[in-house]
């Protein structure tokens, strides 16, 4: 049986694939019109891509798929969550769709739109890991300090 927290995993994880999904057109969309209008290499216009999707998919979760956690956000808060997002999903996803583009189209001759839909597909479950548990975590609150509470107790023995 599910508790309520498997169900807002769940529909977190759908929409965390939903801006993804959408991001996957952002990303092949610079992919593509970095490498073809402008002739950039396919790694260099990769890593391009990559971040451009990246920034759009945080625009994403911070308003729809983790804003349970983000509304109401200073801004200093939001750009420390951009941080975190940016060196945690954004480095996996530019590493390994580097390394897999690399891999894909540098050595197994695939076309680069293909090998790149592959990689990210790749990519997703660490990324939704990441950004759950590092990126968009919930905030930690200390627990209060008792009012009440006395010193601390002394102890009967001396230490040795």
């Amino acid at each position: 049986m599910k508790t309520n927290g498997d169900c807002v995993a769940c529909h977190r994880f759908l929409r965390f694939n939903v801006v993804g999904f959408a991001g996957i057109f952002v990303q092949l969309a610079v992919l593509a019109a970095l490498t073809g209008a402008f002739g950039m290499h396919y790694l260099a216009a990769t890593a391009l891509a990559v971040e451009a999707a990246v920034l759009h998919n945080f625009l994403w979760h911070e308003r729809w798929t983790w804003r349970d956690r983000t509304r109401g956000a200073a801004a200093r808060e939001t750009l420390a969550r951009l941080l975190r997002f940016n060196l945690s999903t954004g480095l996996i996803s530019i590493l390994a769709n580097l390394f897999l583009m690399r891999l894909l189209a540098g050595w197994l001759g695939l076309p680069y739109l293909p090998a790149n839909m592959l990689a990210i597909a790749l990519c997703t479950l660490a990324n939704f890991a990441a950004s759950e548990w590092f990126a968009f975590a919930p905030a930690r609150v200390s627990a209060p300090i008792s009012e009440t509470a006395g010193p601390p107790a002394r102890r009967s023995q001396p230490l040795p």
